[in-house]
């Protein structure tokens, strides 16, 4: 009469239905029914209440019979990708274009099961993945969801990799985006968090509790979103592990966004911050709570013990089956280039500041060059070079938070981290705001200098250093780290090789990559696309380094002159 099974945490009890049976298992403590899954399920401390009463009926009690089988490789990808890679920016930038292997079978992955988690660890591509995948599958209107200081990088990706102008959405376009679409301008539309509220949600009706006249807690359906909503058809949720907490707003706005979508691509690379139970707001995102048997059933299942962890070889297995893949570096380390380098576009928290001084750069320079015919002088360089170096430090300044945020996500995958600076004064306000880690700045003594390297490399509490291109770019050994980021360029291209080149030395067990973190409509963009250029040609330059770095400069002041001072 009554199917019991014994799990880890209590019994699942399926039985034909008879009312007199519903009452009495009702009367047990803490007894529940998972409609999902058609069981009664009675928790550990009221196995003996319940087989008491249970007991009439001669039961008998089966241990549950889950089978973890092999996980299925990830498919071969058999759809042709060769329109949708747009070749010619990322190949004039030099970084490295085309797919790798593992890649490929990423977007297999996300073609066959459109509602997914990409949990690739960082610096894999997972980005270039999921806008293959949606081109590939053929999404008609797309919504980004992503951090704020990563919105011009999304622009720019698929521009890079799918040929398509995106359109973030400001304030500017609040209530005329939706035609872009409609009209066939535009099909790819970008929002951070933070404005999700502002562009999707009509009002929110939360209750207030009569008893502690306290707002009751948020609920989906108290939230009104917009119907505009219904214009997309696919979502990509970036950093989705922000979303862990089913109890905040954010949370609740990407739940009610992606309900009923035919493609959501979740990305992070740390899906687990802490423990199981940070997988279900992001499972219930996009659309598989219930795949893995609702929430009661997960958290009965997942969720217990001591660690608030259990079953967990069947959880990863259930998880890589239906809706979750993940590749180490070290597992397609084969695919791999020893070194990589990717630019990361963000906007500058202080553009007013900025402006002005980007200003009296151009005026300086339109008044000097007419006067000179177009000549840089000895004395015209010297003075610009003071105005560059304030604009230079004005932008590195914009990015420290976008800079803190990209070293936080390393850290949080159990990575470290190289970070290079040109000024020390940038290189303290980062250490400032980053506790544990240490730094080399050209004013430390040899032994400050060697104990911050030794830190770094030898204690795993030790995360991030934090170095000015002068003074650690050079003569240290920093193979503890793969990850190297520039918040500030050098003028010259071998600097910022050498740079590079702490991390990717004998001892480097990985592929390195680079991260060059460039203001949005900055100094940054000139100065990048001008190192990026010698870098091809200085092998033939014949003169001394400061000619080569002369000529650098004289490039950006031309290039600059002829872009602002038209």
């Amino acid at each position: 009469m009554l199917d019991i099974v014994e799990v880890n945490n209590g019994l699942e009890v399926k039985f034909a239905y008879k009312p007199w049976l519903v009452d009495g298992i009702r009367k047990i403590p803490g007894a529940r029914f998972n409609g999902a899954h058609k069981h009664w399920w009675i928790p550990e401390n009221s196995r003996d209440a319940f087989m008491n009463w249970a007991g009439r009926f001669g039961p008998t009690v089966k241990k549950a019979e889950v089978e973890v089988g092999e996980i299925d490789p990830l498919p071969e990808l058999d759809i042709d990708l060769s329109d949708i890679i747009y070749h010619r920016e990322r190949k004039a930038q030099g970084l490295s274009y085309a797919l790798f292997p593992y890649q490929l079978n990423g977007i297999a992955y996300g073609v066959r099961n459109k509602r997914l988690i990409n949990g690739d660890d960082m610096g894999l591509g997972k980005t270039a993945q999921s806008i293959a995948t949606l081109v590939a599958g053929g999404a008609k209107c797309i919504l980004v969801i992503c951090p704020a200081t990563l919105k011009e990088n999304w622009k720019r990706e698929w521009k890079i990799w799918a040929g398509k102008e995106a359109i973030v959405l400001k304030d500017s376009v609040k209530s005329t985006w939706p035609q872009y679409y409609k009209v066939g301008m535009c099909n790819v539309f970008i929002c951070n968090y933070e404005s999700l509220k502002k562009f999707f949600v009509e009002s929110i009706d939360q209750p207030i509790d009569p008893e502690t006249g306290k707002p009751k807690p948020l609920r989906l359906n108290h939230i009104k979103f917009r119907e505009t909503i219904d214009l997309f058809d696919a979502v990509i949720i970036d950093e989705l592990h922000r979303a862990k907490d089913g109890r905040r707003q954010l949370s609740k706005f990407c739940m009610g966004i992606t309900k009923g979508k035919q493609w959501v691509l979740g990305l992070t690379g740390t899906p687990v911050v802490n423990k199981p139970k940070d997988l279900i707001s992001q499972l219930h995102i996009i659309g598989h709570l219930q795949t893995l048997g609702g929430y009661k059933h997960f958290t009965d299942r997942f969720c217990q013990g001591m660690n608030e962890a259990s079953n967990l070889k069947e959880l990863n297995y259930l998880l890589h089956k239906n809706c979750f893949y993940r590749r180490l570096k070290k597992d397609v380390l084969h695919d791999l280039p020893d070194k990589m380098r990717s630019i990361l576009k963000t906007e500058i928290n202080n553009r007013a500041e900025y402006a002005k001084a980007e200003n009296n750069l151009i005026a300086y320079l339109r008044d000097n060059l007419k006067k000179t015919e177009g000549e840089i002088t000895v004395a015209l360089r010297g003075e610009a070079m003071v105005l560059i170096g304030i604009l230079k430090k004005l932008s590195a300044r914009g990015k420290i938070d976008a800079m803190v945020e990209q070293i936080e996500e390393v850290v949080e995958g159990g990575e470290k981290i190289i970070v290079f600076a040109w000024h020390k004064d940038i290189v303290r306000e980062i250490r400032e705001r980053i506790p544990g880690a240490v730094t080399v700045v050209g004013d430390n003594s040899m032994d400050e200098r060697q104990r911050a390297v030794d830190a770094f490399q030898n204690d795993p509490k030790v995360q991030v250093i934090i170095c000015n291109i002068q003074s650690g770019g050079v003569g240290i050994t920093l193979t503890a780290s793969s990850r190297v980021a520039f918040i500030e360029l050098p003028w010259h291209p071998a600097h910022a090789d050498q740079a590079e080149d702490r991390a990717w030395r004998i001892g480097q067990k990985n592929s390195v990559q680079c991260t060059y973190l460039l203001g949005e409509g900055t100094i940054d963009e000139y100065i990048y696309d001008i190192i990026e250029k010698k870098r091809s040609i200085v092998a033939q330059v014949t003169g001394a380094e400061n000619e080569v770095e002369t000529s650098v400069i004289d490039d950006f002041i031309h290039l600059f002159s002829k872009q602002k001072c038209a």
